[in-house]
């Protein structure tokens, strides 16, 4: 499923940035319980949420969704 995919996709690059969940989150200005449910697949999130994540960690959206 590709919620669950590109959660999986987003916590591997947060964790290659060294920041938490709760850092990344503020960082971008989402809430960290929102974020925890994008990273874990549970969220159907909006594409204005996915630039947001990209750009945290700054990467393209095309980089995100590489190998999905």
């Amino acid at each position: 499923m590709i919620t669950k995919d590109l959660g999986k996709r987003i916590r591997s690059l947060r964790n290659k940035t060294g920041l938490s969940q709760e850092k990344f989150a503020l960082r971008i200005e989402m809430d960290r319980t929102y974020f925890a449910s994008v990273e874990s697949g549970r969220r159907n999130i909006s594409i204005l949420n996915i630039k947001k994540i990209a750009d945290g960690l700054g990467i393209s959206l095309s980089e995100l969704f590489t190998g999905l």
